[in-house]
Formats: structure tokens, sequence, C-alpha cells
């Protein structure tokens, strides 16, 4: 199976999105942009060069939780690729849930790691 993908996200979940946006701020010249989401809150997001996304959401940081990797399904389809890697064997950890402007899914990889798919609500759930 054969995926496009636009970009990489890295989502860190944080106590207080304030003062990481002041450390990523100050001590690596990050800015981020504040968006609020009806379900989600209050976020931060910064671009980091063309194809990195960098993402804070307040939550409950600790080591194996924190950061997330995501990738950019740039063609939709989350439905199907979700349900190919169940019918796989592959342990999804989180089914297909609403995000900010999309949808995203969480499985684990081979080692145990949780990796996750993000598609935006423009492009279709999925593919035929």
């Amino acid at each position: 199976m054969t995926m496009n993908f636009n970009g990489v996200t890295i989502i860190f979940n944080v106590a207080d999105i304030e003062r990481t946006r002041k450390f990523y701020g100050e001590f690596l010249g990050i800015e981020f942009e504040r968006h609020e989401d009806e379900d989600a809150g209050a976020f931060l997001m910064a671009k980091i060069g063309t194809e990195v996304d960098l993402m804070v959401f307040k939550g409950d940081p600790k080591p194996g939780n924190t950061p997330n990797v995501v990738f950019g399904l740039a063609d939709g389809g989350i439905d199907t690729v979700i349900a190919r890697l169940a019918a796989a064997g592959v342990e999804i950890v989180t089914p297909v849930s609403h995000a900010p402007d999309g949808w995203f899914a969480d499985f684990r990889d081979p080692d145990g790691q949780i990796v996750s798919f993000y598609q935006s609500a423009e492009v279709p759930r999925a593919l035929t």
C-alpha cells in the first residue's frame, strides 16, 4: 500500500502552553501561533521548515506519551488505512477520532511506539 504524505507533525503535550511558548521562543527562536478549537481547546502551532509542523497541547507530559509523531495523509483515507492496519493485527491505540480541522488515529509500531495519522476534514475518510 502506497500512501502520499503531506508532512509530519510533532506534538508536545505540556502542562502550560504559555510557558512552552515563551521557552521555545526565547531559546530556540520558534514563534508559535495560538489557535482555539471547540473540542481541543487552546493550542500552539509553528512551522519548522517546509514539511514539519510543531504543535503544543495542554496535557499530561510524561516520558513515553510525548512528543508524538503524526504523519499527514495528503489524500485522506484514514478509515481505510486504519482498517487495513487492524486487519493485519496492528494494535490500534486510538480509533479514528475528531481532531482540529480533521481526523486522527494512533497505532503501535513493531517496537511499541505510538505513531499517528492525521487527515484534513476536506479529503475523504475512505479510499476505494
